[in-house]
């Protein structure tokens, strides 16, 4: 289905460098950082061959915290290394890793039709949480089946995503859905909020719907990502101020409390370059330019004058209240949109962002001057040397010790799209796309 008309994608030039570096070497970097640092630690550290999954909660040195299992963990790690396998190389030993972490959580799999995983587990695979509030988990189940499904061709695994994400929009169009939103987000203060409808949420569904799409067609699933991205688009968004908002009430009329102010930018800049790759599967010239228009926006809202990146959650835009730390995750998003944008438009714009964030983050993340391949997850304003976050922190933030999906999943999803930039540039395929942006 194409949707807008359709236009010829900028071609790429020989020569291009980004953030002072040519495609090769921008290449080079990107496969250090996932085949010589991120993947032998979580070998070595944090997934379990004997029971299956990943024990995330390690140090920056691999030094295990406990050995507890969340839902959201597992269901990002049978997408990461089910994705690592289909797109890098088809490594057996990839595709058995996500095997064995979908195997132990399936086995936990709620025999009610309306009831959600438990957000814990032991080692072994005992709950040792009741089932969860919230619905991300099992949709984060369900992008690891949906990837899983692809990589090994093992169908009944995207049927199985299918019934995940119907349960979990039944049970966020109940008016009684009250998840602990606000203080997992940060907000300014815990507020009951039933019924709320969440940004966060539209963005996950869009992502993991999308991708089943790319699988086979799905009139159902289509309307529920239709949906969302009007939502996105044109409730979320406040022409006000021009950027989004992340809660609604339930029938998507703006709050009248101070969660009018709020803008999770982070989550923002997510969504969009979500709704950017969706956009480009549908050739949906127009959404495409829109949801370019608002990436830049979020992103030069949200970008520190004063130390670089980007702030992740402003608390009021009336008052001008941020929370000040700074995640990594939230400038990954950066990196995969403006890159994306590059390849796609040639903007000078996005071709700048992602020069000026990848010197930011590969100056200030990294932990190699402290003996570790990580890089740090979150850290203070000035990402200061000693700056972490505690245990208690990082649970709240669904960060865990280790980050294992946004990182990852920016470093797949970018030396892919520098792939495709050196073959353009070599003339060796057609252009990758058909949608311009100016």
């Amino acid at each position: 289905m194409r949707r807008g008309g359709k236009t010829k994608l900028a071609g790429r030039q020989g020569g291009v460098e980004l953030g002072g570096l040519s495609l090769e070497m921008l290449r080079d970097r990107y496969r250090h950082d996932l085949f010589d640092d991120f993947l032998p630690f979580m070998e070595k550290y944090v997934i379990d061959r004997q029971y299956g999954g990943f024990m995330c909660d390690v140090d920056e040195y691999g030094n295990r915290l406990s050995a507890r299992k969340e839902t959201w963990f597992e269901g990002r790690g049978i997408w990461v290394y089910s994705f690592l396998y289909r797109n890098f190389g088809k490594h057996p030993e990839h595709l058995e890793v996500a095997n064995k972490s979908l195997q132990f959580i399936l086995k936990s799999k709620p025999q009610d039709t309306d009831a959600l995983w438990p957000e814990q587990f032991s080692r072994e695979g005992e709950p040792l949480t009741p089932p969860a509030t919230s619905i991300y988990g099992d949709l984060f189940i369900a992008e690891g089946l949906t990837e899983y499904s692809r990589a090994g061709g093992e169908e009944k695994y995207w049927a199985i995503a299918k019934e995940i994400i119907l349960k979990c929009v039944r049970i966020y169009d109940s008016p009684g859905y009250e998840p602990n939103i606000v203080a997992s987000y940060m907000a300014p203060k815990a507020l009951p909020f039933p019924g709320a409808r969440i940004q966060g949420v539209s963005m996950v569904l869009v992502r993991i719907i999308s991708q089943m799409l790319e699988v086979r067609e799905d009139d159902e699933l289509q309307g529920i990502v239709s949906q969302c991205v009007d939502a996105v688009l044109n409730h979320h968004y406040n022409p006000e101020f021009s950027l989004n908002n992340e809660f609604l009430n339930h029938d998507f009329s703006r709050t009248d409390n101070e969660l009018a102010q709020f803008v999770y930018t982070g989550h923002a800049i997510e969504t969009l370059w979500i709704l950017l790759f969706e956009a480009a599967r549908l050739e949906d010239t127009k959404l495409f330019q829109t949801c370019a228009e608002r990436f830049e926006r979020h992103v030069e809202v949200a970008w520190d004058d004063v130390y670089g990146g980007v702030f992740r959650s402003l608390n009021s835009v009336e008052q001008n209240l941020w929370t000040l730390d700074k995640v990594l995750w939230a400038q990954e998003e950066v990196l995969i949109g403006s890159l994306f944008l590059y390849e796609r438009t040639g903007n000078a714009w996005a071709r700048d962002m992602f020069g000026k964030m990848f010197k930011y983050v590969h100056e200030k993340y990294p932990l190699k001057q402290h003996g570790s391949p990580l890089w740090k997850s979150a850290a203070d304003r000035q990402v200061a040397p000693q700056s972490h976050f505690t245990s208690e922190a990082r649970s709240t933030l669904h960060l865990g010790a280790l980050e294992h999906y946004h990182h990852p999943r920016h470093l797949m999803l970018n030396l892919m799209c520098i792939e495709r930039m050196i073959r353009a540039s070599e003339g060796t395929t057609g252009p990758s796309g058909g949608l311009s942006w100016h």
